[in-house]
């Protein structure tokens, strides 16, 4: 690898590497340690192609979930199985790993402005803005990034837009589907709104029992399916179905103090 070589977003690679290096050894104890991270179905990872693979997930801090799959990814693709025990794997991280996120969330401070650098593709949301709703057109160049970086690598994507749990898929998820026609790995996370608080920096609990699901490839038909199919499919993928309400109360979900801002909002 060249000292100076770039990624298609420009990004310096030698940068990048010491930048998730640096930041992976800093949070392997928030999965390893203060909290335990169950990992099943890790197995998929080794045999994905190198790029054009999009991971959709629910989605319950705006930055732990996304850290955890770096650590479940990397361990996985350096031999170890539904577990990541010792950092070793931090040492040659796979660099062409992307994450979707909110160009507003990312832009907020030091530390997103880092984790930015460690492989966001940052967009601008079309539903909501500082706070507020929205409604706006999609940008061409967030859906050309995204091509970039599918084409490049791997992509995480929360479709749902959200941390909040049983919000519609968004279906720009489903064009850029249809469009790029990737590889879709869905993966299920649960525990992360209990152990962190909802930016997912500060620990909130420790001694949490969190988990990682990672299933295998959907089977999509990319010229036949329509785009309510796919969002069906993710819906079902990541157990963020309507129907899914039926199984998981909400009570196992969101704290309590989560509980009565919900109340008061709906009532």
């Amino acid at each position: 690898m060249g000292l100076f070589k770039k990624n298609p977003f420009g990004h310096i690679l030698f940068f990048k590497l010491w930048l998730i290096r640096i930041l992976g050894a800093m949070t392997h104890r928030r999965f390893k340690g203060f909290n335990q991270l169950q990992i099943d179905g890790s197995e998929v990872i080794k045999g994905l192609p190198d790029t054009n693979v999009l991971f959709v997930s629910n989605h319950q801090t705006y930055f732990a979930d996304v850290v955890a799959m770096f650590h479940v990814f990397n361990a996985s693709l350096s031999g170890r199985e539904d577990n990541i025990k010792n950092i070793g794997y931090l040492w040659r991280p796979k660099l062409n790993i992307y994450f979707v996120a909110a160009k507003e969330t990312m832009s907020s401070g030091f530390l997103p402005k880092l984790l930015a650098y460690a492989g966001s593709v940052s967009i601008e949301r079309t539903w909501r803005a500082e706070g507020k709703e929205v409604n706006r057109q999609v940008k061409m160049s967030d859906v050309s990034s995204i091509s970039t970086a599918l084409n490049d690598g791997w992509v995480i994507t929360f479709p749902q837009g959200t941390t909040r749990p049983w919000k519609p898929i968004r279906r720009g998820t489903a064009h850029i589907i249809k469009k790029n026609k990737p590889l879709v790995v869905p993966i299920v996370i649960d525990g992360f709104r209990r152990s962190f608080d909802r930016k997912g920096l500060r620990i909130k609990k420790r001694g949490i029992l969190q988990s990682m699901e990672i299933k295998a490839p959907l089977d999509i038909d990319y010229e036949n399916d329509t785009v309510d199919q796919i969002v069906e499919k993710l819906e079902y993928a990541i157990e963020q179905h309507p129907s899914f309400l039926k199984v998981i109360p909400k009570e196992d979900i969101l704290s309590e103090e989560e509980l009565n801002k919900e109340r008061q909002w709906r009532y």
